[in-house]
């Protein structure tokens, strides 16, 4: 006869339950790591907040079987342990817990609702979303981040039992970003005002990584699943945003079929609103999957690290074939900028959905390639900048663009040096994703530098 799991230590719990898990066919060992991992998290958490390490691996199960089929055929192929009485639900009894999922659906509901209504909530007081010409008026443009990620964190909040004096403090930075968003004395559509609604953003997500990792955001593994949970969030959101302009397409088609005019409608309520819930959804949808077995992170930048290694090299060598250096035109550079943002995140993401115990193949080698065409883009993106501050003098675009590549060609010279040195089996491949991890708040850094310095110091134009 078994022993109870209350005496059994937490460690061999464990054991037993990724024991269980390599059995089934369909789960390699990437696959087993991955919900170990987010097993352990959870565990973590249970255990910071008070419970003891058993209670805090029975209710980390409960919670990944109630998202997860594989946890619940665990309970009941060992019913004789405690824990199934908390993974599987007592359907006939009439005082069965509501499940962890359907409480879960309903929090996730309502905060999307928030969201959506927070949107529409300044115009009580009278501020409106567009202008006579259609256009987002800069109180939104500046705020856009507050709808949204306020919510998430409170998601998180609760999802991982975080502490009322804990979620306090995470609502510090949101009300010093809302002062700095709202006090200054920005001058009608300037530059320092764009370069505001386009940094607090990133400086907020930050916020809800410390929300979703807890203490482990100060930790390389918990940055690291922060950076998946945002890798999956962008797809997610992506095939959401696709669904809601077909759903927005044919409701303008069938009410124009009957001569109503829903235009309004749909540029003031249903697109903002619905883009706003999506991000809470989505979010959601990526927390449910983190207990499936498919895992999109290693397909997807195993078709995409090809196209774009093949994209920049094709450039690369045009420029020399025709000698032609890089348009210095603002939109231009900021074109160049976002294609190195989608590198350097690509990267990151491939290294978040690679083994790390793996031997150098011939991916790492691409990556490797990836990384250094970056590199010979952003020294000529670089220079280009260079060339336009020389003629034209400093602007607020300018020196957020240099700063900005210069952030990026530091990541990629310390990945491209990391990826070299793991490509000749001189370092493991941890060291690079140290890098990765321990890189990331300098962009955080980065974005509260341009929300709170730059306006002041280019006097709000």
């Amino acid at each position: 006869m078994s022993a109870p799991p209350s005496a059994v230590p937490v460690e061999e719990q464990i054991a037993q339950w990724r024991g269980y898990l390599r059995q089934r066919r369909a789960i390699n060992g990437a696959d087993v790591e991955e919900l170990e991992g987010h097993l352990r998290d959870q565990i973590a958490m249970l255990t910071t907040a008070g419970l003891a390490g058993d209670e805090a691996f029975l209710v980390a199960v409960k919670r990944m079987g109630s998202l997860d089929s594989l946890s619940r055929e665990f309970a009941r192929e060992h019913s004789e342990r405690l824990w199934k009485q908390l993974v599987v639900a007592d359907d006939e009894s009439p005082d069965a817990a509501v499940p962890f999922l359907r409480r879960e659906t309903i929090v996730v509901l309502g905060l999307a609702v928030a969201a959506a209504l927070a949107v529409k909530a300044p115009e009580l007081f009278g501020v409106h979303l567009l202008d006579s010409n259609g256009k987002l008026l800069p109180f939104y443009q500046r705020n856009a981040g507050f709808f949204v990620t306020p919510m998430l964190v409170l998601y998180f909040a609760w999802k991982r039992g975080m502490s009322a004096a804990a979620a306090a403090a995470l609502a510090i930075p949101f009300a010093i970003a809302a002062v700095f968003a709202n006090v200054y004395p920005f001058a009608a559509r300037s530059s320092t005002q764009n370069l505001t609604s386009l940094h607090l953003p990133i400086a907020l997500w930050f916020i809800v990584g410390g929300a979703y990792a807890g203490r482990r955001w100060l930790t390389g593994d918990g940055r690291m699943n922060f950076v998946r949970f945002s890798g999956e969030l962008f797809i997610y959101y992506v095939l959401i945003a696709l669904g809601g302009a077909v759903l927005t397409g044919f409701t303008v088609m069938m009410f124009d079929a009957i001569g109503v005019r829903v235009d309004e409608f749909v540029g003031s309520w249903l697109v903002p609103c619905g883009a706003a819930g999506a991000v809470i959804i989505a979010s959601w949808l990526v927390e449910a999957k983190q207990s499936v077995i498919e895992n999109m992170a290693p397909v997807l930048t195993r078709v995409f690290t090809p196209l774009f290694t093949i994209i920049l090299l094709v450039f690369l060598g045009a420029m020399a074939w025709t000698g032609h250096a890089i348009d210095i035109k603002r939109e231009v550079l900021i074109s160049f900028d976002l294609l190195l943002v989608l590198v350097v995140g690509l990267v990151l993401y491939a290294v978040s959905a690679r083994e790390p115990q793996a031997r150098p193949d011939l991916f790492d080698v691409l990556q490797l390639l990836l990384v250094t065409s970056a590199l010979a883009v952003d020294v000529l993106a670089l220079a280009a900048i260079g060339g336009r501050i020389s003629e034209f003098g400093f602007t607020p675009n300018r020196v957020a663009a240099l700063g900005e590549n210069i952030i990026l060609l530091v990541n990629l010279l310390g990945a491209g040096w990391l990826y070299l040195r793991f490509v000749r089996s001189r370092v493991p491949f941890a060291a690079l994703e140290r890098w990765q991890t321990g890189y990331l708040p300098v962009y955080s850094a980065w974005a509260v530098v341009v929300v709170i310095v730059f306006p002041p110091l280019f006097k709000f134009i």
